[in-house]
Parts: C-alpha cells; sequence; structure tokens
C-alpha cells in the first residue's frame, strides 16, 4: 500500500512500472493529464443528465448569491438551466486547472528542471488540486458569469477548431504516404483499390451529407443564410478536390491527391452541419431547443434531444484529437515543429537513459531535453476544456434577461469561419510549394 501511495506521488514511469508495455515519461505524463480532461468531460457529461440536473439545485452554494454581481437584480431564477451551468463551471475549473500549469511550465528544458517533477509527477496532488478549483467554481455567484464565460469558450473552441484541422491534414497526408508507399513497396494492386474505394465513401458520404442539409435545414422559401452556407462550403470544397489533383501540384507534391481532398471535404461538412444546428430560426432548424427558466421544452422534441447529433460527432472528434496530441508524433517535421512534439524536441534524447533487462518499463526520455513543449501542451488541453464545455452545450446560451436558453448566431458564424480557415489552410499545403519553391515541404 506505501509503495502504492509512493507512486501516486511520485513520478509518471512509478505509475506504468511493470503493468504497460515500454513507454516514454513524456507519453505517460500526456496521457495522465488527458485522462484529467477526459474525467471533467465526464463529469460534464453527467451534469446535463435531465434525472441528474434536477438535483444540483442541492449544491451548498451552487444557488446562492446568484444575482449579486455587477449590479444584475437578485431575483433569477436559480434553478434555471442548473446542467448547463455546471457544464459551465466545470469547464471554467478545467480550464483554470491547465493554465495554472502553463504558467508554471513556461521555459522548461529539460527534466533536471525542478519544476519538471511537478509535471511528471505528484498525481495525487494534481487530483486534488482539480477537485478543489472545480468545487470552488461552483461557489462563482450567477451574475454574468454565464454569459461572459460563454465568449471565452468561443475564442477557445474557435481555436482548438484550428488545431483539429492541423491534425487531421497532418493525418490525411500520412494516410495517403503509408498506402502509396505500401502500393509501391508491394506492387500489389489492393492498396490502390483500397484508396479508390475509401475516397469514393468519403466522397458520396459527403454528397449525401450535403443533401439531407438542404432537405432539412432550408426551406423553398426563405432560410437564405443556410443555403448560401452549404452552397460556399461545397463550392470551397470543390475547388480543393480539383487543385488537389491539377498537374502542377501533382508534380511539386507527388502524394498529394483526392483521398486528403475527401477526409477535408466530409470534416468541413460536418462543421456546416454543426453550424446549421445552431441557426437560431425554428422553420429553418429542426434541430433548434429553446428551453425557458423552468427547464421546459418550447419545441416538439424531448427534452434531452437539446444535446443533439452533432455534438455526439462533436465528442467522438474531441477524444481522438486529444489522444492524438498526446501519443502521436506527427511524420512531417513542419507539424511537429508547430506542436513541439517528440522528433522536434529539444534534444529528444534520453532514448540511452531505457533500463535495460525490461526491470522498467517506463523510463524518464527528458533528461537531454524535453520531447514537446509542456506549456503548448497544456494551452491545447486548455482550449480542448473549452471545446468540449461549449459542445456539450451547444454553444447554447441564456438570452438578456437570463430566464431563455437560445442558440446565438455568434456559434454559427465562428463555426462557418473555421471551416473556411480549414479550407484555406488545406489549400496552402498544396499550392505552398509552388508558391515558395525554396524550401522544403517534404
Amino acid at each position: 500500500l506505501l509503495l502504492q501511495v509512493s507512486c501516486l506521488c511520485g513520478s509518471a514511469p512509478c505509475l506504468l512500472c511493470g503493468c504497460c508495455p515500454s513507454a516514454k515519461n513524456s507519453t505517460v505524463s500526456r496521457l495522465l493529464f488527458t485522462f484529467f480532461l477526459f474525467l471533467s468531460t465526464l463529469v460534464s457529461i453527467i451534469m446535463i443528465i435531465p434525472g441528474v440536473e434536477k438535483e444540483l439545485h442541492k449544491l451548498p452554494g451552487f444557488c446562492e448569491g446568484s444575482g449579486s454581481v455587477l449590479g444584475v437584480p437578485a431575483h433569477l431564477d436559480c434553478s434555471s438551466f442548473l446542467g448547463h451551468k455546471a457544464v459551465y463551471r466545470v469547464g471554467f475549473a478545467t480550464a483554470a486547472f491547465f493554465l495554472l500549469f502553463a504558467v508554471l511550465m513556461v521555459c522548461v528544458r529539460s527534466s533536471r528542471d525542478p519544476r519538471a517533477a511537478l509535471q511528471n509527477g505528484f498525481w495525487f496532488f494534481k487530483f486534488l488540486v482539480l477537485v478543489g478549483i472545480t468545487v470552488g467554481a461552483f461557489y462563482i455567484p450567477d451574475g454574468t458569469f454565464t454569459s461572459v464565460w460563454f465568449y471565452f469558450g468561443v475564442v477557445g473552441s474557435f481555436l482548438f477548431i484550428l488545431i483539429q484541422l492541423i491534425l487531421l491534414i497532418d493525418f490525411a497526408h500520412s494516410w495517403s504516404q503509408l498506402w502509396l508507399r505500401n502500393a509501391g513497396e508491394s506492387s500489389a494492386k489492393g492498396w490502390y483499390a483500397a484508396l479508390c474505394i475509401v475516397t469514393f465513401t468519403f466522397y458520396a458520404t459527403s454528397i449525401a451529407a450535403v443533401v439531407l442539409l438542404y432537405v432539412y435545414y432550408t426551406k423553398p422559401e426563405g432560410c437564405t443564410e443556410g443555403k448560401v452556407l452549404i452552397s460556399i462550403n461545397l463550392v470551397l470544397c470543390l475547388i480543393v478536390s480539383v487543385v488537389s489533383i491539377l498537374p502542377k501540384i501533382q508534380d511539386a507534391q507527388p502524394h498529394s491527391g483526392l483521398l486528403q481532398a475527401s477526409i477535408i471535404t466530409l470534416y468541413t461538412i460536418y462543421v456546416t452541419w454543426s453550424a446549421l444546428a445552431n441557426v437560431p430560426v425554428q422553420s429553418c432548424n429542426p434541430t433548434l431547443l429553446v428551453r425557458n427558466s423552468t427547464g421546459s421544452a418550447m419545441a416538439t422534441q424531448p427534452l434531452t434531444t437539446w444535446w443533439d447529433a452533432p455534438s455526439i460527432v462533436g465528442l467522438i472528434i474531441f477524444i481522438l484529437c486529444t489522444l492524438f496530441i498526446s501519443v502521436r508524433s506527427s511524420d512531417h517535421p513542419q507539424v511537429n515543429k508547430l506542436m513541439l512534439t517528440e522528433e522536434s524536441g529539444a534534444g529528444g534524447g534520453g532514448e540511452a537513459a531505457a533500463p535495460e533487462g525490461g526491470q522498467h518499463r517506463a523510463y524518464d526520455n527528458e533528461q537531454d531535453g524535453v520531447s514537446y513543449s509542456y506549456t503548448f501542451f497544456h494551452l491545447c488541453l486548455l482550449l480542448a476544456a473549452l471545446y468540449i464545455m461549449m459542445t456539450l452545450t451547444n454553444w447554447y446560451r441564456p438570452d438578456e434577461r437570463l430566464q431563455v436558453l437560445r442558440s446565438p448566431w455568434t456559434a454559427v458564424w465562428v463555426k462557418i469561419s473555421s471551416s473556411w480557415a480549414g479550407l484555406l489552410l488545406y489549400l496552402w499545403t498544396l499550392v505552398a510549394p509552388l508558391v515558395l519553391p525554396d524550401r522544403d515541404f517534404s
């Protein structure tokens, strides 16, 4: 028992020693911090379950002094949107936790820095800190907290969506290169057939999704915004698909092709769907749900549908993206340089520090230099916490009277802007070798 307690208070390798395959100290630490993020996400999901939401008013302090801030009237119904408020407070606590470590880990260069021990150890105390901040967040007076924190969530979510897009583009390029390399080495036509089938499937799914968006989110008369947004993104997806197979692009980047374009297209259509699900016009948005201060639904759907299909897909993408950040290094030096992961670490050394004989299966690989930026990693998890906070609440926010929970146009334009940014970013990866021929984009 004492040994187990010492492991919880000690370094990351101790936690996995003897129970997992050979692992680096840097990878284990990232996984454990990601576990904290997932744990907070699970708590947030529990908070928005209708049965749990109805009981949140029993939490001491959660419904006290709700209107005592910045001159807001004190006659607010504290029982309104308790699940929504709880998710915001858990998101605030998680973001504050990672911001604290981002500040503490500034300019850590190797595991010899005393602060590196704080990054890679003391997990039990870190858990207590996270729990303490979360409990304290529930004592934040209501007032304008939810309205103000909404905009912090919007900005953080936009930045995290951009990180998702960078990782998605990198994943698409790596996937295509791997299959083309396998096809070239084995001279097997099966790899080319698989490439064509997957690409066709992605495009077919995208086309079907576009048709469904026109059917369910537009009307023959009206819903002009939805028609315009769907059409613009459809045209942009066609443009990047055509550009990806132009002869000059193929000469500069032989591995570029329709597989990457199909993945980006499918993701763009998903973001478009997610944006249209926030259009605050009932006739143009069948998934729109407005909740009044008593928690009742002002729409035909049951109450539980206010956490809808786009949010579920967003949650899955969030999980995959954060795991990607935690365990994988890119095959492309440019992405590693941006994300500051394994291959681009200060030293990348420490491999020789792995114990021999297999007695210990986790080891410190950062004695010569950190293999990822501690601060940047925590900032990524901070943005991820804000993104999942907005996803679980459908980007809804209370109106000016704090009596009705609505979907604002802000959410629509932030999501659409992120889809445009992603398409432009992917287009730049295609044309960059032609625009900057002296740089290495291999």
